[in-house]
């Protein structure tokens, strides 16, 4: 069974950057297309990222594009989030999760909630002054 575990979250000052790693387990993580997702308080989780699962194909949503860059090493069985620039509104929980529909295994679309599984505990990252 694919596990999942998110981890780099912290504390940045707006404007700063960081870094999230997905490292996967019990599959090779070359198999996956794998999505970046994060959830503020109140709100819905939503799509931020996802890059196939040779890192051909990558996607962001409007909200980061030009800020943040999806990669993966999958000899290391990880998928890297740089974030950079961040804003207050960056502020939330991010979650890594394996695409499921052949749809979203393309890649050529913002990831969305439910064509993904397998999701990690997800990471905290708060962006503030």
């Amino acid at each position: 069974q694919l596990q999942l575990v998110e981890s780099g979250g912290g504390l940045v000052q707006p404007g700063g950057s960081l870094r999230l790693s997905c490292a996967a387990s019990g599959f090779t993580l070359d198999y996956y297309t794998i999505g970046w997702f994060r959830q503020a308080p109140g709100k819905e989780r939503e799509g931020v990222s996802c890059i196939s699962s040779r890192g051909s194909r990558t996607n962001y949503a409007d909200s980061v594009k030009g800020r943040f860059t999806i990669s993966r090493d999958n000899a290391k069985n990880t998928v890297y989030l740089q974030m950079s620039s961040l804003k207050p509104e960056d502020t939330a929980v991010y979650y890594c999760a394996a695409a499921i529909t052949p749809v979203q295994a393309m890649c050529v679309m913002t990831p969305r909630v439910s064509n993904f599984g397998s999701w990690g505990q997800g990471t905290q990252v708060t962006v503030s002054s």
